[in-house]
């Protein structure tokens, strides 16, 4: 009788101590308010979508998008509510028998893992107000604050309610969050779209994330599956047919992870970031507080086309996996840093940032390196490393829509997983792609079409004696504007960048979009400024729009949660004419002439590309890097190839210049593109025609080898036409005395 006393007195003891404790634990954490449940907010991603509504990535705290109860396959709610609360809809917030097993389980076995006591409710109450470790005694208060909570859900909203708020706040594992986003994330689907198999392995999922992730653990994951299709029987929602058929069937997942590393266009994502951010300072909630990217649930459209971008990508791949082997064949007997040191040097004190010893980059270690042909699992030194990454050919690929400036395709390098620099933004020599600016120039500043200038080397010495030089060692002969461009001639684009003036030519480089500083020296003419190619392309893209520049368009429109517009994109008001429409179709008539008989035509004669097409092929000195900027009456798509360092590079102009390392890539880009059905009208687009008087003005041969004093003066005699585009005597003579003799 003593004994059962003591007993007794013992267990009063020990609960009114846990008493105690969960008093205390309670009083230092606030249950919350019936006025907050009633508002309740959680942390909703924002998604990013293309502008032909493909789904591109999202920004978030917690990966997670909300649904409503309607979009959730009932299915669904039979596993879940079979095999996480079977008594749910018959329970106010607490399943007391189940309670009973999971307080003997922690309190007597001590094991803080125990589950299966929580009622739906008490779930959603933990994943609002998540637990902290604190013991024993911390889990019992936070299980009674759970049912608190619970109960005060029950009382605040329907079962529909709580089950559709569960369902947006449950983690699924990998940072995703609620049903749509796990849905999407192993199966690219929406949650109407599960079959009954696969809403068996997300709510298989929810009972330890990491365990039961059907990608990296699918055999846990299939059985953990087939107990709640168990259950599902047990709870009539299956017949032991439908169960055995089910449960023989394997996982098969559609696994999309929709993160901005991955993906569609993610070195696009990551630039528009902070723009995005800067935008929402602009905008204002109702209640006057701002917006979050991370917490809000916005809508982002962006203008890059998820097709379009496609078709880089794959340009990009099939191409530079083809002349990555012909760079590692060419360099196979040596190696550039063999010849410069300094490259390697340079290259090691930027990849190591605090050095240890040379034994230390020499000491062979397991690494996944980037490789074209996918991620490679090996073994190799640090400097083996360097050398590998040293090696490599980027890229960075961006179109523009010439009459809306929106940006359709941006690819910033090989991927962005391996390499975060964004070779559209960086700046490297553009080379022959700056003469169209040139020549633009000249045109606004009065030089005729069909003056003529002599080929020949000369001799700046004021420039430090500079001499440029033709890449044929040709100079023989007179070329018209169109001419020398049309055949990329060095000479005569130094001669009209000097005739027209240097700083009329950085100037209207600037109105057409370029904001580098630029050097004032005439090999400016021959491309030896660092320009970004996203600068290069908005200059081409003024001159494609007959001299009105229009701003890169990077964001379209913002929604919020309730699918409403907070913030539109205008450009109307960024309008600005640079140059005038008939300089501008007379510069796009020549870059024509240079794809039909020029240093581009390989876009008609390699790749049989019959489309109306203007465009510039650009190499820099030794080779470092090849350009292509090609346009159609619909986009403007640029196009640079070449190593990180810029030391590195082929020594030959056979693989070397822009028409073999750059212009493939917009080959291939094009061709997949006139075949989608969605741009098959590009196909028939046409370059306005030039009216009669602009026509006249080019109406003079690209060549001629000899000229006579008379033609130098008063024009060019048409050999074909057996005609004289007559000037006046005062014209001509202008023409003639402006530059020096020959």
């Amino acid at each position: 009788m003593i004994k059962k006393y003591w007993i007794h007195f013992l267990l009063l003891t020990l609960a009114l101590g846990i008493a105690a404790g969960v008093f205390i634990r309670i009083r230092m954490g606030s249950i919350p308010s019936i006025r907050e449940l009633r508002e309740i907010h959680h942390h909703t991603a924002s998604e990013i979508y293309s502008v032909d509504g493909v789904l591109l990535g999202r920004y978030f705290v917690e990966n997670r998008t909300n649904i409503s109860f309607k979009e959730i396959p009932q299915h669904f709610l039979d596993a879940l509510i079979s095999t996480e609360d079977e008594r749910f809809f018959e329970h106010t917030g607490i399943d007391y028998r189940s309670l009973i097993r999971v307080l003997v389980k922690t309190i007597v076995l001590r094991d803080e893992s125990a589950g299966g006591g929580s009622t739906l409710s008490q779930q959603l109450a933990k994943n609002l107000y998540p637990r902290k470790k604190t013991g024993v005694i911390g889990l019992i208060a936070a299980k009674f604050k759970e049912m608190v909570v619970a109960m005060r859900l029950e009382t605040l909203y329907s079962k529909e309610e709580l089950l559709t708020l569960y369902l947006n706040t449950v983690s699924f594992g990998e940072n995703v969050y609620g049903l749509e986003t796990a849905a999407s994330r192993y199966f690219n689907k929406k949650p109407l779209e599960l079959n009954i198999q696969e809403s068996a392995v997300l709510v298989g999922i929810l009972k330890a994330n990491t365990a039961y992730n059907p990608k990296l653990n699918p055999k846990q994951a299939l059985k953990r599956r087939n107990t709640v299709l168990a259950q599902m029987a047990r709870q009539n929602h299956l017949t032991k047919v439908e169960l055995d058929s089910l449960t023989a069937l394997p996982i098969e997942l559609n696994y999309r992870r929709h993160t901005n590393e991955r993906g569609t266009a993610p070195y696009f994502k990551a630039k528009v970031r902070s723009m995005i951010d800067s935008i929402l300072l602009t905008v204002k909630k109702p209640d006057g507080t701002a917006y979050n990217l991370d917490q809000d649930g916005l809508r982002i459209t962006l203008p890059i086309h998820s097709k379009l971008q496609s078709f880089a990508d794959s340009a990009v791949s099939a191409h530079l996996s083809k002349l990555q082997k012909l760079f590692n064949e060419h360099w196979a007997s040596t190696k550039p840093w063999n010849e410069k040191p300094e490259i390697l040097e340079y290259a090691i004190k930027h990849a190591v940032s605090v050095q240890s010893s040379n034994s230390w980059l020499k000491e062979s270690k397991p690494m996944l390196i980037y490789s074209p042909n996918g991620p490679l699992d090996t073994e190799m030194t640090p400097l083996d490393s360097i050398k590998h990454y040293l090696m490599l050919l980027q890229t960075g690929v961006l179109a523009m829509e010439p009459s809306t400036g929106e940006i359709r395709v941006w690819v910033g390098g090989l991927d962005f997983e391996y390499f975060q620099f964004d070779h559209v933004m960086a700046k490297r020599q553009v080379g022959s792609t700056f003469k169209p600016i040139v020549y633009a120039a000249a045109l606004e500043n009065g030089v005729d079409p069909c003056e003529f200038f002599k080929n020949k080397k000369e001799v700046y010495e004021e420039y430090e004696d500079w001499s440029p030089g033709n890449a044929n060692d040709d100079y023989e002969g007179y070329y018209s504007l169109k001419g020398a461009l049309t055949n990329s001639v060095n000479t005569v684009s130094t001669q009209i960048i000097m005739e027209t003036g240097i700083d009329e030519v950085i100037e209207l480089a600037h109105e057409l979009g370029i904001r580098q500083e630029l050097p004032e020296v005439p090999s400016l003419a021959l491309g030896t400024a660092d320009i970004s190619l996203l600068e290069m392309v908005s200059a081409y893209a003024t001159i494609a729009n007959k001299g009105i520049r229009k701003e890169p368009v990077f964001v379209l429109v913002i929604e919020n949660a309730n699918h409403e517009i907070i913030w539109q994109h205008h450009s109307e008001e960024e309008d600005k004419e640079v140059m005038s429409a008939d300089n501008a179709q007379l510069i796009t008539n020549f870059m024509q002439s240079v794809v039909n008989q020029g240093t581009a035509a390989s876009l008609r004669g390699r790749y049989n590309i019959d489309i109306e097409v203007a465009g510039k092929t650009g190499t820099t000195q030794s080779y470092a890097d090849g350009w292509f900027i090609g346009f159609t009456p619909n986009i403007v798509t640029g196009v640079w190839v070449g190593a990180d360092y810029p030391g590195i590079h082929f020594r030959t102009g056979e693989y070397g210049q822009g028409a073999r390392m750059a212009l493939p890539i917009w080959a291939l880009w094009m061709k997949q593109t006139l075949k989608e059905p969605e741009f098959s009208s590009w196909n028939e687009s046409k370059f306005d025609s030039l009216n009669l008087e602009l026509q006249e003005k080019i109406d003079c041969p690209l060549y001629v080898e000899e000229m006579s004093l008379f033609e130098r003066l008063f024009g060019v005699k048409d050999r074909k036409k057996d005609t004289v585009e007559k000037k006046s005597i005062i014209d001509g003579l202008k023409s003639f005395f402006r530059r020096k003799k020959d």
